[in-house]
Protein backbone atom coordinates (compact mmCIF):
# COMPACT_ATOMS: atom_id res chain seq x y z
CA UNK A 1 0.00 0.00 0.00
CA UNK A 2 2.98 2.69 0.86
CA UNK A 3 4.35 1.56 -3.00
CA UNK A 4 1.05 3.18 -4.15
CA UNK A 5 0.88 5.74 -2.18
CA UNK A 6 4.46 6.85 -3.11
CA UNK A 7 3.43 6.36 -6.56
CA UNK A 8 0.36 8.77 -6.50
CA UNK A 9 2.39 11.46 -4.68
CA UNK A 10 5.20 11.62 -7.20
CA UNK A 11 2.59 11.34 -10.26
CA UNK A 12 0.75 14.22 -8.32
CA UNK A 13 4.33 16.16 -7.97
CA UNK A 14 5.23 15.52 -11.75
CA UNK A 15 1.97 16.71 -12.72
CA UNK A 16 1.91 19.77 -10.79
CA UNK A 17 5.24 20.23 -12.38
CA UNK A 18 3.14 20.06 -16.47
CA UNK A 19 0.95 22.35 -14.83
CA UNK A 20 2.79 25.24 -13.87
CA UNK A 21 4.58 24.67 -17.30
CA UNK A 22 1.59 25.19 -18.89
CA UNK A 23 -0.22 28.34 -17.21
CA UNK A 24 3.35 29.89 -17.57
CA UNK A 25 3.53 29.18 -21.52
CA UNK A 26 0.30 30.89 -21.62
CA UNK A 27 1.79 34.12 -20.89
CA UNK A 28 3.25 33.77 -24.38
CA UNK A 29 0.18 34.17 -26.93
CA UNK A 30 2.54 33.56 -29.95
CA UNK A 31 2.53 29.59 -28.93
CA UNK A 32 0.95 27.60 -31.68
CA UNK A 33 -0.85 24.85 -29.24
CA UNK A 34 -1.42 22.59 -32.53
CA UNK A 35 2.11 21.93 -32.57
CA UNK A 36 4.09 19.64 -30.84
CA UNK A 37 5.32 19.61 -27.62
CA UNK A 38 2.61 22.30 -26.71
CA UNK A 39 -0.42 20.00 -28.21
CA UNK A 40 0.53 16.66 -26.06
CA UNK A 41 1.03 19.29 -23.09
CA UNK A 42 -2.55 20.89 -23.86
CA UNK A 43 -3.78 16.94 -24.50
CA UNK A 44 -2.38 16.24 -20.95
CA UNK A 45 -3.34 19.41 -18.57
CA UNK A 46 -6.77 21.09 -20.22
CA UNK A 47 -9.04 17.88 -19.51
CA UNK A 48 -8.13 18.67 -15.70
CA UNK A 49 -8.67 22.32 -15.77
CA UNK A 50 -11.81 21.96 -17.75
CA UNK A 51 -13.20 20.28 -14.60
CA UNK A 52 -12.11 23.83 -13.00
CA UNK A 53 -12.92 25.97 -15.60
CA UNK A 54 -16.98 24.51 -15.64
CA UNK A 55 -16.61 26.22 -11.66
CA UNK A 56 -15.10 29.32 -12.28
CA UNK A 57 -14.98 30.66 -15.90
CA UNK A 58 -12.78 33.48 -16.61
CA UNK A 59 -13.19 36.80 -15.21
CA UNK A 60 -12.11 39.65 -17.28
CA UNK A 61 -10.07 37.44 -19.62
CA UNK A 62 -8.56 36.19 -16.70
CA UNK A 63 -8.39 32.43 -16.28
CA UNK A 64 -8.10 31.51 -12.02
CA UNK A 65 -9.11 28.00 -12.84
CA UNK A 66 -5.17 26.68 -12.35
CA UNK A 67 -5.59 27.91 -8.46
CA UNK A 68 -8.40 25.76 -7.99
CA UNK A 69 -7.02 22.70 -9.78
CA UNK A 70 -3.46 23.32 -7.56
CA UNK A 71 -5.56 23.71 -4.41
CA UNK A 72 -7.13 20.04 -5.64
CA UNK A 73 -3.79 18.31 -6.11
CA UNK A 74 -2.61 19.86 -2.72
CA UNK A 75 -4.98 18.45 -1.01
CA UNK A 76 -5.09 15.03 -2.43
CA UNK A 77 -1.68 14.98 -2.09
CA UNK A 78 -1.82 16.16 2.38
CA UNK A 79 -4.44 13.64 2.53
CA UNK A 80 -2.46 11.06 0.74
CA UNK A 81 0.63 11.96 2.78
CA UNK A 82 -1.19 11.46 5.96
CA UNK A 83 -2.04 8.17 5.14
CA UNK A 84 1.39 7.48 4.33
CA UNK A 85 2.66 8.64 7.64
CA UNK A 86 1.37 6.51 9.82
CA UNK A 87 2.31 3.01 7.17
CA UNK A 88 5.73 4.30 7.33
CA UNK A 89 5.78 4.90 11.07
CA UNK A 90 4.88 1.34 11.47
CA UNK A 91 7.50 -0.60 9.67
Amino acid sequence: MNLLISTLLTFIQIYSTLLIIRVLLTWFPQIDWYNQPFAALSQITDPYLNLFRNIIPPLGGIDLSPILAFLALNVISAVLGSLAGPMIAGF
